[in-house]
């Protein structure tokens, strides 16, 4: 499996260690950068371009994932989750993790390089790339609603019970 990573300069050594990591695993790591650190980079340029690769590579039947990293793994995640087909999810556990694919069926995962240790951030990777999406109904149908909104901005239809209370559309 190819896995495409973007970071900035706090991610910079797990992203390194990440390369290694996977390639020693069995997996093709794609290094999107960057690629020597600048503490004044600008995170949406690596980590767009790594989740611009995951999608393009999806939409053509690859089941390429991806990982983004900064200090917090925030930005970089908000940044992933502005490409079109790409669901992002910020891992800050083993649970998380493992959530974001089976519930999410998030194709990229954020990590924070500042918030935990490499072995941690590592583990969370890890079982990000092992997990399967469950495919239950409701997990499908919540992300069809997403993939909708994102196509077409139409909100959702409220459910009987949320119609004419206050801050619906009804």
């Amino acid at each position: 499996m190819r896995v495409h990573l973007g970071s900035d300069h706090a991610g910079l050594d797990l992203k390194d260690h990440l390369v290694a990591w996977l390639a020693e695993h069995g997996y093709e790591p794609v290094d999107h950068g960057p690629f020597v650190y600048d503490a004044q980079d600008d995170y949406p340029v690596f980590c767009l371009r790594a989740a611009e690769a995951v999608a393009s590579e999806r939409v053509s039947g690859q089941d390429s994932l991806g990982v983004v990293i900064g200090g917090s793994g925030n930005g970089e995640q908000i940044a992933a989750n502005k490409v079109r087909g790409i669901r992002c999810a910020l891992a800050w556990s083993e649970e998380t993790a493992a959530l974001g694919r089976q519930h999410n069926d998030a194709n990229v995962v954020s990590v924070g390089g500042r918030m935990h240790s490499l072995e941690e951030m590592t583990r969370f990777v890890e079982v990000f790339l092992t997990t399967d999406f469950s495919g239950d109904e409701r997990h499908e149908r919540r992300i069809g609603q997403l993939t909708s909104y994102q196509e077409n901005g139409v909100l959702p239809p409220l459910p009987e019970s949320a119609q004419g209370h206050p801050g619906s559309d009804a």
